[in-house]
């Protein structure tokens, strides 16, 4: 199917809020296996979760013993079918509770998970949700796209460590992008290839031949989202390209270069540069300091001058998509070109 017909139903599950992607276990296992030191003798909380049916619950129960855990608790909103794709409309959520293998088989049964009738339908940001959201200590889940800032903020709001899934596109997020810049959230491992496979039966069936599954959707630009200091982010990117004013263009309304690629970061620039969001998988804060987000109104607050008048009607005639005030652009042989939204990041090593 074309990808203007891909982006729609994109689009109508975030308009209907029908974005609970649900994870694969081999995507959970990849990323969770470098976080084992940080789940000993901690609870976790899966708070977007149908406890009978998630694959966060299935890791976390199977991997009780060998990572040490002290409880595992999941709830999810109003799903007491069987069925993974319930219609949320059941009268009453549940809860459970899971505190390790009792019988020596290694094994969850269901006779050692406690589950538990809630009140209300279970929503994370209901009071009974909110009630077993203290008593955590780690947060793991994948929660709705559409919802994603609220969910970070509630986490925040409560000092939680956590290890979530969410889209690219929420690093423009003001709030998120602000955690980002102070070193309060960062990137995971991610996502082979930068693209999640979620089972949803809601919509076609996207996933690649080599990952196929009936009832899959590929979503490009997931990642891994946590505050759980981890090996990857005090890695130091190697740098081998050295400036030159043709590679590496002036912005015209803001005092920096322009990067088109992580890894073409030149080596003996001190100054400010333009990098692309996906640096951030990169991103090691003992060796860049991120200055801020060069993209509309974030661009201005870090001191990206607007447009002037005859900018934006020049613009217009040769640039497909638009821009707005905040954006970076550049002159490049007579024509204004605007790149797409750029980091903005100096090197602290030299």
């Amino acid at each position: 199917m074309a990808t203007k017909a891909k982006n729609k139903n994109l689009h109508q599950a975030k308009n209907n809020k029908k974005d609970e992607f649900y994870t694969q276990l081999s995507d959970i296992e990849n990323e969770l296996r470098h976080y084992k030191e940080h789940f000993k003798n901690k609870v976790v909380y899966c708070n977007c979760d149908d406890p009978r049916v998630s694959n966060f619950f299935h890791y976390f129960s199977y991997n009780f013993e060998h990572l040490g855990l002290k409880k595992l608790i999941a709830t999810c909103y109003k799903n007491q079918n069987a069925d993974l794709f319930s219609q949320n409309d059941s009268e009453k959520a549940i809860y459970l509770e899971y505190y390790g293998d009792r019988n020596g088989n290694s094994v969850p049964d269901p006779e050692e998970i406690g589950i538990i009738e809630l009140n209300g339908d279970g929503d994370f940001r209901s009071a009974e949700s909110i009630e077993l959201l203290k008593q955590a200590d780690i947060i793991v889940t994948n929660p709705p796209f559409s919802l994603f800032r609220e969910f970070i903020a509630q986490l925040i709001e409560y000092d939680k460590k956590f290890v979530i899934v969410g889209h690219q596109n929420a690093i423009s997020y003001k709030e998120i992008f602000k955690l980002i810049k102070e070193n309060n959230l960062w990137l995971g491992y991610g996502f082979k290839g930068g693209a999640g496979h979620f089972i949803n039966t809601q919509y076609e069936d996207y996933a690649t031949a080599g990952d196929h599954k009936e009832g899959m959707i590929r979503v490009s630009g997931v990642h891994w989202f946590t505050n759980l200091d981890i090996s990857k982010r005090h890695e130091d990117l190697i740098l081998y390209k050295k400036y030159n004013s043709q590679d590496y263009p002036s912005y015209e309304n803001f005092n920096a270069i322009n990067v088109d690629k992580t890894k073409d970061i030149p080596i003996d620039y001190d100054g400010f540069m333009g990098v692309p969001i996906t640096f951030l998988d990169k991103y090691n804060p003992d060796q860049f300091e991120i200055i801020g987000l060069g993209i509309s109104n974030s661009g201005i607050e870090i001191g990206v001058k607007p447009y002037t008048k005859e900018h934006k009607i020049y613009r217009k005639k040769v640039q497909k998509r638009g821009a707005v005030d905040g954006d970076l652009y550049m002159m490049i042989s007579g024509e204004v070109t605007v790149p797409y939204a750029r980091i903005i990041i100096k090197n602290k090593k030299l």
